[in-house]
Parts: C-alpha cells; sequence; structure tokens
C-alpha cells in the first residue's frame, strides 16, 4: 500500500539542508539523487552529511561524504 516517504539530507550540525523526496510512494525500488545543492540551489561544500529517509513506520538515518 502507498506510504508517505520523505528523505532529507542534514549537515553535521543537524541542519536540515534539502528536501528530496516528500511524497505518496506505492512499494517497490527507487533512486534518487542529490545534485549537492541546499534548499536555495546553492552548492554546499564538501564534508559529511546525513540522510533521514521515513517510509510510514520505518526511519533510518545514514551518513555520507560529498566530494567534489
Amino acid at each position: 500500500e502507498k506510504a508517505l516517504v520523505t528523505l532529507e539530507i542534514y549537515d553535521i550540525t543537524g541542519r536540515k539542508i534539502q528536501t528530496l523526496l516528500n511524497d505518496e510512494q506505492e512499494p517497490g525500488v527507487y533512486t534518487v539523487s542529490w545534485d549537492g545543492t541546499n534548499q536555495f540551489g546553492e552548492k554546499v561544500s564538501s564534508g559529511i552529511y546525513f540522510y533521514r529517509m521515513a517510509a510510514g513506520k520505518f526511519i533510518q538515518t545514514r551518513r555520507m561524504m560529498l566530494l567534489k
């Protein structure tokens, strides 16, 4: 069944940088890319970021590194 899926990017201080996805989705496998910009379209610096995905009752946060 459909579920609200959100995918957000945070910096190392916990500040939200970008929302990549905030929509109802059918179950399945999807690919989402981040272009390294913030919510204003400005490029962010290289470093460690976190992505948080929530879908229904499932929530997962993982660390990633952005290299330019």
